[in-house]
C-alpha cells in the first residue's frame, strides 16, 4: 500500500486507487497538515514528506481508524508524531521562532521595525510556552488564518472547543507577554 501512496501535490490522479473515504479525508486535511508542519519544521520539502509519512501510516490501518470515535483527533495527533520525528532524525526542533519573525510582512511598512520584530519575537517565545492544544489553536487560526470551523475540522474538536481553547491561549498569552514588559 505505501507505493501506492502519492508523495506530491498532484494528488488527484494518483490517489485514484485508495479508497473514497481516505482519498477525500486526505484532500480535506493535507493542506492543514503541511501548514501546521511547516511551523515546526520550517521547511517546506520537510513538511510535506512529514505529512506524507502520516497519511502513509493512516491509510495501513484506515479500516481501525474509521471506527475511532474521533478520526480526525488521531489523524492530527499521527501527523504531529510523524512531524517530531522528522525534526529528530535531523537533529533539529521546533522551528516556529525562527520562521515565523522573519514571515511577517509587517516589517517592511513598520515605522519601527526593531520594535515590530521584538514584539514578533516575544509573541512567539510565548506561543511556544502555551500548552500543545492551545498552540495549536493559535497557529491555525492566527498564524495560518483558518476559521474556527476549519480549525475544529481538522484538530477533531467542536468550534465551542477551538473558541473556548483560543480564549484561554490569549488570557495565557497575555500573561505570559506581561510578565515579559517587566
Amino acid at each position: 500500500m505505501t507505493n501506492d501512496f502519492p508523495r506530491s501535490r498532484e494528488t488527484t490522479s494518483m490517489t485514484t486507487g485508495l479508497p473514497a473515504d481516505f482519498r477525500a479525508f486526505h484532500q480535506l486535511h493535507r493542506k492543514a497538515y503541511i501548514d501546521r508542519a511547516m511551523v515546526y519544521l520550517g521547511n517546506h520539502a520537510d513538511a510535506e514528506e512529514a505529512v506524507d509519512a502520516a497519511f502513509e501510516q493512516l491509510l495501513r490501518c484506515w479500516p481501525k481508524v474509521l471506527t475511532m470515535e474521533n478520526p480526525a483527533a488521531y489523524a492530527w495527533k499521527v501527523m504531529k508524531n510523524r512531524v517530531i520525528d522528522l525534526a529528530r532524525a535531523h537533529n533539529r526542533g521546533p522551528a516556529l521562532l525562527d520562521n515565523a519573525t522573519f514571515e511577517t510582512a509587517i516589517l517592511k511598512d513598520a515605522v519601527d521595525p526593531i520594535a515590530v520584530l521584538e514584539e514578533s519575537l516575544n509573541l512567539y517565545q510565548a506561543i511556544k510556552k502555551l500548552p500543545e492544544r492551545q498552540q495549536d489553536v493559535v497557529i491555525l487560526l492566527h498564524c495560518r488564518g483558518y476559521s474556527v470551523a476549519e480549525t475544529a475540522t481538522h484538530l477533531g474538536i467542536t468550534e465551542a472547543g477551538v473558541r473556548s481553547t483560543a480564549r484561554y491561549a490569549r488570557r495565557r498569552l497575555q500573561q505570559l507577554l506581561a510578565k515579559e514588559d517587566r
